[in-house]
């Protein structure tokens, strides 16, 4: 089984907050963007209702290297942390295959620069549908629609043109889920 929960929709208004979700696939459990929240039971608390230790998580996936991204990896301390360029273990720096590079079998690693140059999105074939954890949006109603730390707009457009080709649920950067409809 492959199953994608969200633990916390993220939100960027005076505050900021990541989405943060699990996404257990195989012998795989990744926790996405584990970032700023107003506090680390937001994150911990939803993760102990679905019977996972923070020991027990096998990957921290950062879909860029913000703080309000990354800031709670330390609650994952087995944990290989996965990003655009390599994955870490303890002091290892591990290379990776890139974009397509697989956290699970049903979990791909899509290099989709843009909001910054090391962007990428975890792309998920869950039992209900095709999921993306990215930061090419920001909230669920696609705003903004030009984004304002953007690197690379135009790489933005060219990643979400692929992920909407793909997904059918879409997890941004900070707000709750949105559907596809093609």
């Amino acid at each position: 089984m492959t199953t994608v929960h969200l633990l916390h929709a993220g939100y960027a208004t005076h505050r900021v907050g990541s989405s943060v979700v699990l996404v257990r696939d195989g012998d795989a459990l990744i926790v996405a963007d584990p970032g700023m929240v107003a506090r680390r039971s937001l994150i911990l608390d939803p993760l102990a209702a679905l019977g996972v230790a923070p020991e027990a998580v096998t990957h921290v996936f950062l879909s860029h290297h913000h703080p309000d991204h990354t800031v709670n990896i330390a609650l994952f301390p087995n944990a290989e942390v996965v990003d655009f360029w390599a994955r870490y273990r303890d002091d290892l720096w591990l290379d990776h295959d890139g974009d397509g590079y697989r956290l699970g079998p049903n979990s791909e690693l899509w290099l989709t620069p843009g909001h910054t140059e090391e962007d990428a999105s975890l792309v998920v074939t869950a039992d209900d549908g095709v999921y993306a954890m990215t930061h090419l949006w920001w909230r669920a109603d696609r705003s903004p629609e030009i984004d304002p730390l953007a690197s690379d707009q135009a790489a933005i457009e060219r990643g979400r043109a692929r992920v909407l080709a793909a997904a059918d649920i879409v997890i941004p950067g900070h707000g709750a889920p949105f559907r596809v409809t093609r």
